[in-house]
């Protein structure tokens, strides 16, 4: 049974995401989406909110499971019992990092391997940081999150502001 880890902020989960999730779904048995809590960067949304956000999108994936991370992906992995990480490159820009990245995974823990899937071309361009600062600016993010990510958006910077 192949199962793959698709590591992320997730800050919040964009259709990019969700395309590279659903390109893994068709591939993998089963698919963790694990969410990190990573204390590097200052997340917008709790790491529950976020769980909560993917949840409402990934309801229709029967092989699908979330979980969160506070550690290194290669030991949630193999606590899982996965064998694969999923990284998606939406540029050659991506490329580098998530190289570096994938070899040093590897150097941790051999017996698991990277991954890579570039999303639709229409969300190359887009990222989470991108999605919360048009929100910020009171711009349209329709095209770019499922629409209860965008509600939480509007609700969560409107709270802030």
């Amino acid at each position: 049974m192949k199962l793959a880890i698709y590591p992320g902020t997730f800050d919040p989960i964009t259709n990019g995401h969700l395309d590279i999730l659903e390109r893994a779904a068709a591939v993998f048995e089963t698919v963790y989406i694990a969410v990190a809590n990573n204390i590097h960067k200052d997340p917008l949304f709790s790491t529950e909110e976020r769980i909560r956000m993917i949840k409402s999108c990934t309801l229709h994936y029967p092989n699908v499971r979330i979980a969160q991370f506070d550690g290194l992906v290669v030991d949630l992995a193999q606590e899982v019992g996965a064998s694969i990480i999923i990284r998606g490159l939406r540029a050659i820009s991506d490329f580098d990092y998530e190289f570096q990245m994938a070899l040093m995974n590897r150097h941790m823990n051999d017996k698991i391997d990277t991954v890579f899937f570039m999303p639709h071309e229409d969300y190359t361009y887009l990222s989470s940081s991108t999605v919360r600062e048009i929100v910020r600016l009171g711009g349209d993010v329709s095209a770019f999150v499922p629409k209860y990510v965008k509600e939480e958006l509007i609700r969560k910077l409107r709270n802030t502001q």
